[in-house]
């Protein structure tokens, strides 16, 4: 964290005015902007999400995800930070959080309390799919948006501006139209309750805590069908056995599930090939066409 930021943060018209920082440590795993473990003269640990001014309207982003997942979780079993300051200085953004002392251990509250989270909010759903605005996923867009079917909302409002910005695919625009209108009908058959997901569920976003709560974070939050959180613990792996029995004690997995897993996680491939290229273009291209032919057979 540079001085400036610092100064920053403890000046007069700064989130922790009349406080001293007394030690500032960087913290590892993010891959867009820094983060930082801040000790405090009142004892307190805090973590510290920075960026250049660019970064507020992503930071915004993540702090109303947070806040939206923070209405329905049990926080006995599953912890969401909630933000504690959201400030444009000037030497950059900065998210203040509380800091999580992440410890390993099993999965089984991580598990449950996603489950509970999911099931909290389908009671208050909104009877429809999408978000309110447009938002981000990693650093790539996240449309906004709404539809009253799931298949049209995952068609139009995620698969589709994925592959409007990926023309390395081989596809043409028909072929892409019919795979896209295969992908909604199939949706659209199932009766899917609005669920306030994650929507970024990977393990670098999820953990146990010491004192065996699970927690989530850093979200890419949506109203869409739970699954989508699911499939994504599938693609990068992190996730273990009784992270899943934990969950399905809660919420039993609806038949079909494994078959629509590949679907979801077509659209972190797609984002991952835009963002990143290499070997994520190969495989998009490649769950594309496997796709593709159960859509026409």
């Amino acid at each position: 964290m540079n001085i400036g930021l610092r100064d920053d943060l403890v000046a007069a018209d700064g989130p922790l005015v009349g406080l001293k920082i007394t030690d500032v440590s960087p913290v590892g795993g993010g891959c867009i902007h820094q983060a930082w473990q801040l000790r405090l003269s009142d004892g307190r640990q805090l973590f510290a999400k920075t960026g250049s001014a660019d970064a507020f309207d992503l930071f915004d982003v993540e702090a109303e995800a947070l806040t939206a997942l923070g209405q329905y979780v049990d926080s006995d079993v599953l912890v969401v930070p909630q933000p504690l300051s959201l400030v444009q200085l000037p030497h950059g953004a900065v998210l203040l959080l509380p800091w999580l002392p992440l410890g390993g251990g099993d999965q089984q509250s991580l598990g449950r309390g996603l489950a509970l989270l999911h099931q909290a909010s389908r009671e208050q759903n909104p009877q429809r799919f999408g978000w309110h605005r447009d938002g981000y996923i990693g650093a790539g867009p996240q449309p906004g948006g709404w539809r009253m079917r799931w298949g049209d909302a995952f068609a139009d409002l995620r698969l589709r501006p994925q592959l409007k910005l990926c023309n390395r695919l081989g596809m043409s625009l028909a072929e892409e139209e019919a795979f896209l209108e295969g992908v909604a009908d199939r949706l659209n058959r199932r009766e899917v309750i609005p669920t306030l997901v994650h929507g970024d569920l990977w393990g670098g976003n999820a953990s146990s805590l010491i004192d065996g709560r699970g927690s989530v974070y850093d979200p890419a939050s949506w109203w869409a069908d739970a699954e989508v959180d699911l499939a994504m613990t599938h693609l990068f792996g992190g996730f273990r056995e009784d992270f899943y029995c934990s969950y399905d004690d809660i919420l039993p997995p609806i038949p079909g599930a494994q078959e629509r897993l590949e679907i979801y996680n077509l659209y972190h491939l797609l984002n991952h090939a835009n963002l990143f290229g290499g070997g994520y273009l190969n495989q998009s291209r490649a769950c594309l066409r496997r796709l593709a032919r159960q859509m026409s057979s």
